[in-house]
């Protein structure tokens, strides 16, 4: 196992391949560590309304299986203090990056670093306790040893960059390929599907550390899920062969044989479509990801990311992206109230009225917040993501009105800027006077106006970040 110095120093050497192990004998790190997270923290966090199952678990492993202490409703700190003290009960901290400013900081960085959801438990273990027993996850680890001392052994993977969360007996996991104990101020990575357990050793101290993980359906195969349907759409639309009825009683028959062949025919005629194609639909990833991030960490009340600064951009202005890390640009499928027909649109979806309390609690249902252009904007929006500034006059669109209705939308969602901030009133104002101008684009904040809420539908829930794991 590798030890180096810095949080992702060779990444394509570790990365979904071996785990990295830094051990830093540095106060100031220690320190910076334990500030993320203490035991002495929950005391002040139960009383602002924490309840079993969504905010706190608690557990251990008897006898190499993992045993839920969990009571019902609200967690009572003195009730979960006493499970933790005479049970020796491992306490899991669910998301606390909703509540710990420096860890939302941290994942809100990482999660525009790897363009996916980044989610983290605490896990509390008393001295000579285990909470779980050997599993693998379905998601890449980053540990960070806040307190105390965790001694951890790490398998070889009977899954590697497994897709789904396993415990494994441990007569089948054969011996450590790495076995070591982080003291504060350590960190850990290993990829998804390494077999895991750990351990608080006996004395006095217990062990806090916080797991931070990502990449959980974020593979070639899922995007390939997300995208194909968009391709059969365009292709079958073009493509008499797609449209073509299946053989009767198809869907009663038990040999695929002659359908499987059938179908390669038409995965090679997708195949020689994709080589030519520039925008992909995407059916949930890009959407879900942005509606389910965290929002960009600020002080304040964050007026900046709600109400539009500068001057209000003008035929004759330079305009900038800002937050370019926290909005997506996608193809998608609109259907028209109107007639039911069903025609490509241009979404933009951004982040910058997520609300934090909510990220990765998987139950909770978020909001999408973005802007609809039609497909004829899309070399005009390119202009503006693609360069650091950009002139509206020169924006590849026919009218001069069009041009400005395009910088007035992005502008009213706070997604560019020209100048200086105006005065409130002014502010007022002028969201009043863009409302009442747009013609090409449909704001929505909020329940979608067009699709109503979104739910989660891809495979793992949310709530597979806060399952008993350690």
């Amino acid at each position: 196992m590798g030890r180096k110095r810095g949080l992702f120093p060779a990444s394509r050497e570790f990365w979904e391949k071996k785990p990295l192990l830094i051990q830093r004998d540095d106060p100031a790190v220690a320190t910076y560590y334990r500030s993320l997270f203490r035991l002495s923290d929950l005391k002040s966090l139960c009383s602002r309304g924490m309840y079993y199952g969504r905010d706190i678990n608690v557990c251990r492993c008897v006898n190499g299986k993992k045993k839920v202490l969990n009571k019902d409703g609200k967690v009572h700190f003195l009730q979960l203090r006493k499970d933790f003290d005479q049970k020796r009960a491992t306490i899991q901290f669910h998301q606390p990056q909703r509540f710990k400013d420096e860890l939302w900081r941290i994942q809100e960085k990482l999660e525009c670093y790897f363009g996916s959801l980044v989610g983290s438990n605490v896990y509390i273990t008393p001295a000579g306790s285990q909470g779980l027993p050997p599993h693998y996850d379905d998601v890449e680890v980053f540990i960070l040893q806040l307190e105390g001392e965790k001694h951890w052994c790490l398998y070889h993977p009977t899954v590697p960059l497994a897709r789904e969360y396993s415990v494994e007996a441990e007569d089948r996991i054969g011996r450590p390929t790495h076995e070591f104990t982080l003291k504060p101020g350590d960190f850990l990575y290993f990829p998804r599907g390494t077999i895991h357990q750990a351990d608080t050793p006996p004395g006095l101290a217990h062990s806090t550390h916080v797991t931070i993980s990502t990449y959980q359906n974020n593979s070639w195969g899922d995007f390939l899920l997300d995208t194909m349907s968009g391709l059969v759409f365009d292709t079958a639309k073009e493509d008499l062969e797609f449209r073509a009825g299946i053989p009767r009683q198809l869907l009663l028959q038990v040999e695929a044989t002659a359908v499987a062949t059938r179908l390669s025919g038409f995965l090679r005629t997708l195949a020689d479509r994709l080589e030519g194609t520039k925008e992909l639909l995407s059916a949930d990833m890009k959407k879900d990801f942005v509606m389910n991030r965290l929002p960009p960490y600020h002080m304040g009340d964050g007026s900046e990311f709600s109400t539009p600064g500068g001057q209000l951009p003008r035929l004759d202005s330079t305009v900038r992206l800002q937050f370019k890390d926290h909005t997506i640009l996608t193809v998608g499928l609109h259907q028209d109230q109107s007639d039911g027909t069903q025609e490509k649109m241009i979404y933009i979806y951004h982040s910058l009225k997520n609300r934090r309390e909510t990220h990765m609690m998987g139950n909770e249902e978020t909001e999408s917040h973005g802007l609809r252009f039609p497909l004829s904007h899309m070399d005009a929006l390119k202009q503006i993501w693609g360069h650091p500034a950009v002139s509206v006059k020169n924006l590849k669109l026919p009218t001069d009105e069009e041009k400005e209705n395009l910088v007035l939308s992005l502008w009213t969602e706070c997604l560019i800027q020209k100048g200086a901030r105006i005065k409130e009133a002014s502010q007022r104002w002028m969201s009043w006077y863009v409302s009442s101008v747009f013609k090409d684009a449909m704001i929505w904040t909020g329940p979608e106006r067009m699709e109503g809420r979104h739910s989660i539908r891809r495979k793992g829930d949310r709530n597979a970040w806060n399952m008993l794991r350690e």
